[in-house]
């Protein structure tokens, strides 16, 4: 039995050298590229069930930790237009999707922890929610 445990242990350490040096093959992680996308956020799910004096600020804390997810960023900043949009029904009556613009930028502090940065813009204007996907935004627009 201590010959099998052996042999069990060697495959494994051999399965992880593998996987070691697939991970290190990569070059470069897409989460530093610069990038904009436009998201639908279900605010209606997220705030499901929350008091309603707090839910204006706990949709403000998901769509914090959304853009975080989805840009792979820490240092998320909330434009004021959104922070309007969402509290422009009151703190209890949070509308149910929010359209919004997340653009990843490089951060211009040179003293700054994060290379990174996620600016999070409403997207005004928008009639109806059904059908509308995830949009890739080039740069220069």
């Amino acid at each position: 039995w201590y010959q099998r445990r052996v042999r069990e242990f060697h495959t494994f350490q051999h399965y992880f050298i593998q996987i070691n040096l697939r991970m290190s093959d990569k070059k470069r992680s897409a989460m530093t590229q610069v990038v904009t996308r436009e998201y639908t956020i279900n605010l209606h799910k997220r705030i499901h069930g929350i008091g309603f004096k707090r839910r204006a600020p706990r949709a403000i804390k998901e769509i914090k930790k959304f853009a975080q997810k989805t840009m792979g960023t820490p240092d998320v900043r909330i434009d004021t237009r959104l922070n309007k949009h969402v509290w422009h029904k009151g703190v209890k009556n949070v509308p149910f999707r929010v359209r919004v613009r997340l653009a990843r930028k490089r951060n211009e502090d040179e003293d700054s922890v994060n290379k990174l940065y996620t600016l999070v813009t409403v997207v005004e204007g928008v009639d109806s929610f059904k059908g509308l996907q995830t949009q890739n935004i080039d740069v220069d627009e």
